[in-house]
């Protein structure tokens, strides 16, 4: 926004002052300038990205200038993730709660577009399970694209209402809940956010929280840990919405480290603690977050599914096999002439959930069967587990990449006939088919990008 005036609405603008006292004007000072650039880096690929640390994130950075993202092939090939500062917080929960020592299964409730799925994907145990869970259809399939572009495999993405998950009682060790909220931290980055807001769209939206927790509750095993979190300031939202969540259930709240020098405002209400975010306090957006253990008795579901996955023939398998790095850890499953992995620790998790709710995607996808012929999926370009030594690969130039992700022609002056690895920076982004006469671009045609290069 730079130095431009900002016009508050009247009763936000009221709270804040009364809340903030002496610091208001910075917080007001603090809307009127461009919100920092952050990124998160994928620690899993190749990354020539470098800026300041994001202090409470290990792969977390801010860059002095916002890049066209768009046109970064590393981007597409999920070295790293756009992500705002603030919500990255995540990783102390994580962290601080071990988290990501022992094998857990995790539900991501709000997940689309990922930020936070892909995050704890990387904090996860390399045997956990993650649910990414979005309720709009087409923002799924966005979080299904991101997720993938990621490639870490143990994430299975749904498309379910929060009350389909009463079907799965106890089955969580750690529920996720990023609750839709008023947007009052967004305010700076989005100026609709602010033509949007009012008290009555606060209570609104503080009621649908209540309910989307209350739906989801039963689903968390006993001693399970609700992570809640908001990209809003009020209480009623916050808070009060975990303090009420405790009085209607038996929970305690989990206190977390904070370091002095982050800018973290600290929330203490009645039994409950939490964590403020606020742009004037520190280079992020507003957020909230809270973390409180179930501690009532939660009967939980019994893992037994009559789902029989169908597996490839031998000799398919045994090709496949040298597609990825580690397959004595992995099942192949065959779904309509394509053929997938799935972690073997968690197969009967995986069956489970297939036979309850609404699943986009699952497992890792290896390749498609024509024929007599495999053709390698985009999936396993970008997989973590992609055993890159077994494929031919070809490093593009910049020019020569933007014109693959947009799905044109690329030229090549030497290469060998085969499927090829189109990398870029050492960073695969898909697949070609190269034969005598000419180059097959096989990058996914609903993935091309549109916007020409400079």
């Amino acid at each position: 926004m730079g130095d431009t005036e900002i016009k508050l609405p009247e009763d936000f603008f009221n709270r804040m002052n009364t809340v903030l006292g002496s610091s208001f004007p910075d917080f007001i000072d603090s809307l009127k300038s461009e919100s920092p650039t952050s990124i998160r880096l994928n620690p899993h690929k190749k990354n020539k990205l470098s800026g300041k640390p994001v202090p409470w994130c290990s792969t977390g950075l801010y860059l002095d200038t916002r890049p066209v993202f768009t046109l970064d092939p590393s981007f597409h090939g999920g070295a790293y993730y756009v992500q705002e500062a603030s919500s990255m917080f995540l990783e102390q929960v994580f962290i601080q709660l071990g988290l990501g020592s022992q094998p857990l299964r995790i539900l991501d409730l709000s997940a689309a577009p990922g930020g936070k799925s892909t995050h704890i994907a990387s904090l996860m145990h390399k045997d956990s399970l993650l649910v990414a869970n979005e309720v709009i259809r087409s923002r799924a399939s966005i979080l299904a694209e991101n997720i993938a572009k990621w490639g870490v495999g143990n994430v299975v993405v749904t498309n379910n209402d929060p009350e389909d998950f009463n079907r799965l009682p106890g089955f969580f060790d750690v529920l996720v809940v990023d609750a839709p909220c008023s947007g009052e931290g967004l305010f700076r980055k989005d100026p609709d956010a602010i033509t949007e807001w009012s008290v009555h769209n606060v209570q609104l939206c503080a009621k649908r929280q209540r309910r989307i927790l209350n739906d989801s509750w039963s689903c968390l095993k006993t001693n399970g840990l609700l992570v809640y979190c908001t990209c809003t300031y009020n209480s009623l939202e916050n808070e009060e919405n975990i303090q009420w969540l405790s009085e209607q259930h038996e929970a305690e709240s989990i206190p977390l480290h904070i370091d002095s020098d982050w800018g973290i405002e600290k929330v203490i209400f009645k039994n409950i603690t939490g964590y403020r975010f606020f742009p004037h306090k520190l280079p992020g957006e507003g957020f909230f977050i809270s973390v409180i253990r179930k501690t009532e008795n939660q009967e939980e579901i019994r893992i037994k599914s009559k789902r029989k996955l169908v597996q490839p023939h031998q000799r398919i398998s045994e090709e496949l096999n040298q597609w990825i790095r580690h397959p004595e850890n992995f099942v192949l499953t065959t779904h309509h002439e394509v053929i997938s992995i799935i972690n073997k620790n968690i197969l009967e998790e995986h069956s489970l959930l297939l036979d309850t709710l609404h699943v986009v995607s699952i497992g890792t996808k290896l390749a498609s069967v024509k024929g007599q012929k495999l053709i390698p999926e985009h999936e396993l370009a970008l997989s973590v587990e992609l055993n890159s030594q077994h494929f031919l690969a070809q490093e593009l130039s910049f020019e020569q990449a933007i014109h693959y992700l947009r799905k044109e022609t690329v030229v090549l002056p030497e290469y060998k006939k085969g499927y090829t690895l189109a990398t870029y920076q050492s960073i695969p982004l898909g697949w070609m088919h190269v034969l005598d006469n000419r180059v097959n671009n096989l990058y996914p045609k609903a993935l091309r990008i549109r916007m020409k290069a400079e």
